[in-house]
């Protein structure tokens, strides 16, 4: 049988600085008001994203993947990573700042994990007025200085506070200090990894009284002392995909539609649409799929051409 747009059950996940707009703008049949992510398309371990529509209803990602490899990931995604689905697609919800954090790089993460990298990119889908997001230092920094800042307490004094708005978007690459700030929705989109390095976390305690694990000592060689230009400027032209990120790991283009769009592709790796505004339908072959806000789909790689319809704001990934 033919492959077609895949949907997938999203994977919620509570978390201490989680909140309730999950549900109340995107859509999310969330039942706590702690939820601070969905996993919109994973294939970590334990954590296997389950298809929510069509005749592959039910299957895990892997299965689905096992059964049409090339044709799901692309000719060249397959030829790169075999049957491993290397991206991984979030929605976050910070009521709460985040916990201050650093991503190791595909080599240190091999070497400790067994694991990729954990390149990422923000998209901010919605900010309150006094929202910030935590990247990198003010100024060039050294271990020394930061072991110092950590023990006396003064970590958030040398990092850089960014204020930001809806439509912000940002590449945060291995190594990078960052967090994302009370009062942020974000899309979220990076290499298939579930490894975090939590390096400050405002002395919090759970519902138990006890606070989370800190990994200082893992963290100071995966840590990039540099200064980093994390924003990306884009363009917003109606109906084209409009660059935004693009990385080793995935390209990412913010697509505003309106009315109808054809697309085209050449089968060398599956497509993502995220849907951060409005509503669409993608057209193909005699069916129609609807999607709203907060919904991720699925375009598998032989899929060559389809139509968008509709008006809405669309992120657009794949692998280049």
């Amino acid at each position: 049988m033919n492959l077609y747009p895949l949907q997938f059950q999203p994977i919620f996940k509570e978390r201490i600085w989680g909140g309730s707009k999950l549900r109340t703008v995107l859509n999310k049949p969330i039942t706590s008001d702690t939820i601070g992510e969905s996993w919109e398309i994973s294939s970590v371990e334990n954590d296997l994203s389950i298809v929510a529509n069509g005749f592959l209803r039910g299957k895990t990602i892997e299965e689905v993947i096992d059964s049409y490899p090339e044709q799901l990931l692309g000719t060249k995604v397959f030829a790169k990573y075999g049957k491993k689905f290397p991206l991984l697609f979030k929605f976050l919800d910070a009521k709460e700042d985040l916990s201050i954090q650093v991503h190791p790089n595909d080599a240190l993460a091999l070497q400790r994990h067994n694991s990729f990298g954990k390149t990422e990119m923000w998209y901010v889908v919605q900010a309150d007025k006094k929202a910030k997001l935590v990247v990198g230092f003010k100024n060039k920094s050294t271990k020394e200085e930061y072991l110092q800042r950590l023990s006396d307490n003064s970590l958030l004094e040398i990092l850089d506070l960014k204020q930001v708005k809806k439509g912000d978007a940002l590449l945060l690459n291995t190594g990078t200090v960052h967090a994302i700030g009370a009062g942020s929705l974000i899309a979220e989109i990076q290499q298939t990894s579930d490894i975090t390095y939590r390096i400050y976390d405002f002395d919090r305690v759970d519902a138990q009284g006890n606070k989370r694990e800190l990994h200082t000592d893992l963290a100071l060689d995966a840590i990039n002392f540099d200064l980093v230009h994390s924003n990306k400027e884009y363009t917003k032209e109606m109906n084209t995909s409009n660059p935004m990120v693009d990385c080793e790991y995935f390209t990412t283009n913010y697509l505003p539609l309106q009315g109808e769009l054809n697309v085209s592709r050449d089968g060398s790796s599956f497509t993502v649409y995220m849907c951060v505004e409005g509503s669409f339908s993608i057209e193909m072959e005699g069916q129609s799929y609807q999607y709203i806000i907060g919904d991720t789909v699925l375009i598998p790689a032989n899929m060559s051409k389809y139509q968008l319809n509709g008006s809405a704001s669309l992120l657009e990934i794949y692998i280049s």
